[in-house]
């Protein structure tokens, strides 16, 4: 085990020093249990690694602080297919909770609890798999009790708690520009320019690989990674989760699989047309536009065009720009 440069992440990440030294823990002891199998932390498989944190869930040995050091640990040493796991099976965590919340800010308490009381998440660290059933069921919920545009507000919301700090940046850089449209064209740049940055360390975009082939894909269209602006509206086209697989696959089916982010639903996917309804992807649409509720500084209104789950083969949203913003355009 990298245990100084661990140490040295850890105390990047401003972890505290018995923090840190409880992730090095978990670490070696992930080691020492492959080394009981003959295995290391650098030869061993994607399937050792699903084992190992069923086996932290059966002994109740499944925290976040753990799981969150074996991903951590696992991005450090560019163990790739380790740190996309780990972040598919985390992500999925406070989503519900938040949207959760956002209910009980927009509808009430009383509506928040009609919708949200019985339903229990899977233990921490589950597969993705366990995940689609209670997503159906809270969205079921939700188009019982809210009407459409009600669910579709509680639901675009940012729910994976992005920090609205570290996007502060991509304001003053539109302020500067002084122009929507000269901003997205420069955002989309430096986007670009930050895979090939990637690409040459041989690290991960958040869980995607990225490859020649991706870059060019994300080149063909200012939509991708950013926007384009027609009129009052800004046209994002979401980037695949697996933009590899997603480009070289020929199968509708599995084509859709490799475009979903949501840990949630996405494992339905390959096994047909999913019967959680589509309109759970405007979280997805929450997810997109929170760039541009920092960008513009208010809550902009978001629209799903094309989605995975409603079979399309890409993800597809309008952003509505406020009032005001649309002077010196163009």
């Amino acid at each position: 085990m990298q245990k100084k440069k661990f140490r040295d992440l850890c105390r990047k990440r401003k972890l505290s020093k018995e923090a840190t030294e409880s992730a090095v823990k978990a670490v070696s002891q992930f080691e020492k249990h492959l080394r009981t199998k003959g295995k290391s932390f650098g030869s061993a498989g994607i399937e050792d690694v699903k084992q190992y944190v069923s086996f932290l869930v059966s002994q109740g040995s499944n925290s976040m602080d753990r799981l969150l050091a074996l991903a951590r640990y696992s991005y450090m040493v560019k163990k790739n297919d380790y740190y996309i796991y780990f972040a598919g099976i985390l992500g999925a965590r406070n989503v519900l909770p938040t949207i959760s919340a956002r209910v009980a800010a927009i509808a009430g308490e009383e509506i928040r609890k009609r919708i949200f009381d019985g339903v229990e998440l899977p233990p921490l660290g589950s597969p993705q798999e366990e995940y689609p059933a209670v997503t159906d069921c809270v969205m079921k919920r939700l188009e019982s009790e809210l009407s459409p545009e009600m669910c579709k507000k509680a639901l675009a919301g940012n729910n994976h708690n992005i920090s609205p700090e570290g996007l502060r940046r991509e304001r003053e850089r539109y302020l500067e520009l002084g122009n929507i449209d000269r901003f997205l064209k420069d955002l989309h740049r430096r986007r670009i320019a930050e895979l090939e940055e990637l690409m040459a360390e041989g690290r991960l975009f958040y869980e995607q690989e990225i490859t020649p082939q991706v870059i060019d894909f994300v080149r063909s269209s200012q939509e991708i990674l950013s926007g384009v602006r027609q009129g009052n509206k800004i046209y994002v086209t979401k980037f695949p989760y697996s933009p590899k697989q997603y480009l070289n696959e020929a199968d509708p089916t599995m084509k859709r699989y490799y475009a979903c982010h949501c840990p949630l639903v996405r494992t339905v996917i390959p096994k047909g047309k999913p019967d959680v309804s589509s309109t759970w992807c405007y979280c997805s649409g929450g997810y997109e536009k929170f760039l541009f509720d920092i960008v513009f500084d208010e809550e902009v209104d978001v629209e799903v065009l094309e989605s995975v789950l409603r079979g399309d083969l890409r993800c597809r949203f309008a952003i509505k720009m406020p009032e005001g913003k649309l002077k010196k355009q163009g």
